[in-house]
């Protein structure tokens, strides 16, 4: 396993075989393993295609385990990082840290996707 991010909040792994294993660390850890998992399961039964689908939530631990949206994303102009976290509101979810960290591009379909769901809120109505 490859480690691609080891922070205060949170270890990314991602497997050899495409999948992203994400612990969450810090005193907030359950907190925001449980808005991460809520969001990804709000945006899935939406059909959002262009976040990671979650495949396993451990809440013990607490992890999750997604597919992998691509890889991280050098430049971007303002305004197609704007329109790409604006189009994710139409799915229900305002991300609440809309930086071009979070950004990945994926390249078997060309897609710009969204990562990282911890901050996120679902919208008023779309529940």
């Amino acid at each position: 396993m490859l480690q691609v991010k080891d922070t205060l909040r949170a270890t990314v792994h991602l497997s050899f075989d495409g999948r992203v294993l994400k612990t969450y660390h810090g005193p907030d850890a359950k907190a925001r393993f449980t808005r991460e998992v809520e969001v990804l399961r709000h945006l899935a039964a939406r059909g959002c295609g262009f976040v990671p689908r979650l495949l396993e939530a451990d809440a013990s631990r607490p992890r999750i385990i997604t597919t992998n949206c691509g890889t991280r994303v050098e430049h971007l102009d303002n305004e197609r990082t704007r329109e790409l976290f604006a189009e994710l509101e139409a799915y229900g979810v305002r991300h609440d840290d809309p930086d071009m960290r979070n950004v990945t591009y994926r390249q078997s379909d060309g897609r710009f996707c969204l990562i990282d769901f911890e901050l996120a809120t679902i919208l008023p109505g779309s529940e």
